[in-house]
């Protein structure tokens, strides 16, 4: 992993999928139930860089799944939306937009970053159900847009196997985050929409994410011709 991936997208916001984190120090002891587990190298990559924490020191729970208000959190921090830019009468709150998001608990921040970084989560969105796969790469897609991150390039589609599971409205996002190789398919062609996405699997998305923005913002230097 490019030791410069993470700086320009997650400096002073520490992606966490226990939704907690605190000052980086020395390097993290490493997960131990993450062999085998597929992008098990990016993952311990964000957790040495500080980016992520498991459900302990040595426990990274890899194929627990992540509910929605992880997910969002873990978008809103891992490229790092915030509201600088934005200057309120009256802070605004979860209640002002959503029906089940609380106010004053620990994901709220999480909601109203993403309400003004054009996240479209839907009103009656419930932070404790389980996030899909198509669900996390649509917000996620959403928000490197937000970021200014998406090429403005005419895409050739990604044969999907059960492509006939995708939300209609979803099927440009998974699309375009197949491209970008920021999220694959199986084996068998099938990516999945419906299922729960799991920790590893957002992690390793998130991985992604950051290295693709990094890649499309970094100016490409010409080589000198040869005289």
């Amino acid at each position: 992993m490019k030791k410069n991936i993470i700086a320009a997208f997650t400096a002073g916001a520490l992606l966490t999928l226990t939704l907690s984190a605190g000052p980086l120090h020395a390097a993290p002891a490493k997960f131990t139930d993450i062999q085998g587990v597929p992008g098990a190298d990016k993952i311990e990559s964000l957790h040495q860089e500080g980016l992520i924490k498991g459900v302990s020191d040595h426990l990274f729970k890899p194929e627990e799944q992540l509910n929605t208000a992880q997910g969002v959190q873990l978008i809103v921090d891992g490229l790092d939306l915030n509201l600088n830019a934005i200057r309120f009468i009256k802070m605004p709150v979860p209640s002002d937009y959503f029906k089940a998001v609380k106010d004053g608990v620990w994901y709220s921040d999480a909601f109203i970053r993403a309400q003004y970084n054009s996240i479209k989560l839907p009103q009656d969105i419930d932070p404790s159900k389980p996030m899909t796969r198509e669900q996390y790469t649509v917000f996620l897609m959403q928000a490197i847009e937000a970021k200014g991150g998406l090429p403005m390039i005419k895409i050739q589609p990604v044969d999907i196997t059960d492509e006939s599971e995708l939300t209609p409205d979803a099927q440009g996002a998974v699309q375009r985050s197949l491209v970008l190789k920021i999220s694959s398919l199986d084996a068998n062609g099938q990516f999945h929409p419906q299922q729960a996405i799991t920790r590893a699997e957002a992690a390793v998305m998130m991985y992604n994410a950051i290295e693709h923005m990094n890649s499309f913002t970094t100016p490409q230097i010409p080589e000198t011709p040869e005289k």
